[in-house]
């Protein structure tokens, strides 16, 4: 997944990874990004971080408006009780763009089979799991927080071969956006 982030994050930015767990995909975009200044936000900061970790209540985040240049979702928007405030105050803190990549339903067996990777994942860890899985509301989601989707990939090469007939399918979703608000909108597109 590193690979597809360092992709779209355009040169030099700032990223704020919200919810970046260990802080293990920061760090694997950094090893192939070293231009890429990035920091997260959880609200279970592990001791064991691998990225500079500021709390956070899964609501707010703790930073100024405009703080950062790019704003990283990776398999979080599930866990929030209310996707679109979320991408909301993603839209406050970034000043050029905005990457996400979360699940989608997509088919008879992709719920189950979502909430089976989910729990397997991240109940070991104490995460809430709301299963907020979108399937067409994510358009609707980045309109409301005034978003402009710019990218958008479903069929994204996670797992093995094997592994991804199982979990791969198309129960992904990774987009890139800027905001409607102007704040380096039309660069951000250039980049994407």
């Amino acid at each position: 997944m590193a690979g597809h982030f360092a992709e779209l994050i355009p040169e030099g930015h700032s990223v704020l990874d919200v919810g970046c767990g260990d802080g293990l995909v920061g760090r694997l975009i950094l090893d192939r990004r070293p231009d890429l200044n990035i920091a997260g936000v959880d609200v279970l900061v592990r001791p064991a971080a691998q990225l500079v970790v500021t709390p956070f209540d899964g609501r707010r985040l703790p930073f100024p408006d405009g703080s950062w240049d790019t704003v990283l979702f990776c398999d979080v928007m599930h866990h929030t009780e209310d996707p679109v405030d979320m991408l909301r105050e993603a839209v406050r803190v970034a000043r050029d763009c905005i990457v996400i990549k979360d699940h989608v339903v997509r088919g008879l067996l992709a719920r189950p089979t979502l909430r089976l990777m989910d729990f397997v994942g991240n109940a070991p860890h104490g995460v809430v799991l709301p299963y907020n899985f979108f399937t067409t509301q994510w358009h609707h989601a980045f309109v409301a927080s005034g978003l402009k989707p710019v990218d958008m990939r479903t069929r994204i090469q996670l797992y093995p071969r094997w592994a991804n007939v199982l979990f791969g399918r198309l129960l992904h979703l990774l987009r890139g956006a800027t905001s409607f608000a102007g704040r380096s909108g039309d660069a951000a597109a250039a980049a994407w």
